[in-house]
Order: structure tokens, then C-alpha cells, then sequence
């Protein structure tokens, strides 16, 4: 997949990017976790995520926040990344203008970011939240949630706990017009280590379901 460097509002931003198979493919950004904490584009479950749409022929791109790998700026506590993440769609569009639609997936800060995302971006139409770290970021945003998605936990998280995703997923589930699936990865860690085939049939299978036409 090519490597791509487009401006951002820090400067340059990293990505790698992976056209769509048909001039009207849907497009779908993949953001990867806390970049104080490790977290790059080339993370496992980021890379996984990047793929499972790829491979759908979505046209697909994930992104190095600022500050991290050769992406320019520094980080901002997610005011700035958030920025970022708007941008790499505009630049997905933009290489996309015949699109059907847009996704947004990502792991742990990068869900929290994703689904900020989806409340400034009306056409994002479908996202994958993995881990969002419901105990440690205020998701308040999400009043009401515009868009059908996917919230997948793990059982065995120490950093995001479960209890607090239980209860933004019972909040969500009450709105109106959208359908809220979670699904919870029996024996994974916040990381997901040993757990990453099931984390990638849950996303897939939820793939499959949304993209036959079904909520």
C-alpha cells in the first residue's frame, strides 16, 4: 500500500493508503491509539482494522497523528488530532469524489477521536469503536449519536473498563433511527494480544452484516 504525506493543519501528516477497487468505493479512516503511550498507525489492531476495509475494496487510509512517525506538530490532547483526523477525511474525499459513502474505525484514543469525528461529519454513514476509553475521556458528544455502529470490549481491559463502556453503549442503544451492536472479546486484553482473531470475526462479521444491506 503507498505511503502518502498530505498537509495538515500541524503540517505534514503521514498515512498509508490503499485505493478502492470501483470509482464510487466507500472510503473509511482507520485511527490508531494514545500517541504518549506508543500508539501508530502501524499498531496491530490499526493495521487489522485498516485491512479488514481494504480488503472490501474500500478506498482506505490510516493515519500517524501529529507528532508521530514522520507526521509533523505535537501532540494536543486530542483537540489537534481530532483536527487531523478531519483533514485525512477531506483528503480522502477528495481522491474519492465519486464515493458512496464514508466509514470511521478506531482503537482506543483513536475511537475517541473516530467517533468526535462522526459528530462534526454527517456523512459518515457506519463506525467501528474498539476499546473507547469511556472511563478515561467525557463522551457526552454523543447526544444524540448520528450514525449505526460497532462497540467491541474487551473482558479483560485494565485500562478501559468495562463497565464504563456498558454504560455508553445502554446510552446509545436508546436513541432513535440508529443501531448500536456490542460485542464483548472474552479473554483480551486492552491490546488485544492473544485475542486478535476473535476481535477481527466480530469486526468482520459486523462488516458483512452492514454491508449486505442490513443494520
Amino acid at each position: 500500500m503507498p505511503e502518502i504525506i498530505f498537509n495538515g493543519p500541524a503540517g505534514r501528516l503521514e498515512g498509508r493508503y490503499q485505493p478502492g477497487k470501483t470509482d464510487t468505493a466507500p472510503v473509511a479512516l482507520i485511527l490508531h491509539p494514545h500517541p504518549q503511550y506508543g500508539g501508530t498507525m502501524d499498531n496491530k489492531v490499526t493495521y487489522y482494522l485498516f485491512h479488514a476495509f481494504a480488503m472490501r475494496g474500500f478506498a482506505t487510509l490510516r493515519i500517524n497523528f501529529r507528532g508521530v512517525g514522520r507526521s509533523q506538530g505535537e501532540f494536543d490532547n486530542g483537540i489537534g488530532e481530532l483536527s487531523d483526523a478531519a483533514s485525512a477525511l477531506d483528503w480522502l474525499q477528495s481522491m474519492n469524489p465519486n464515493s458512496t459513502g464514508s466509514w470511521v474505525a478506531g482503537f482506543s484514543f483513536g475511537a475517541w477521536i473516530g467517533m468526535q469525528l462522526l459528530m462534526r461529519r454527517p456523512e459518515i454513514k457506519g463506525f467501528i469503536s474498539v476499546a473507547p476509553p469511556a472511563n478515561l475521556y467525557d463522551f457526552s458528544f454523543l447526544a444524540p449519536c448520528p450514525s449505526s455502529g460497532i462497540i467491541i470490549q474487551a473482558n479483560n481491559d485494565d485500562l478501559v473498563t468495562p463497565i464504563a463502556v456498558q454504560k455508553l453503549v445502554e446510552k446509545l442503544k436508546t436513541q432513535k433511527a440508529i443501531t448500536i451492536h456490542h460485542d464483548i472479546i472474552k479473554g483480551a486484553n486492552h491490546f488485544f494480544e492473544t485475542e486478535l482473531e476473535a476481535l477481527m470475526a466480530s469486526v468482520n462479521g459486523y462488516l458483512n452484516m452492514r454491508l449486505s444491506g442490513d443494520k
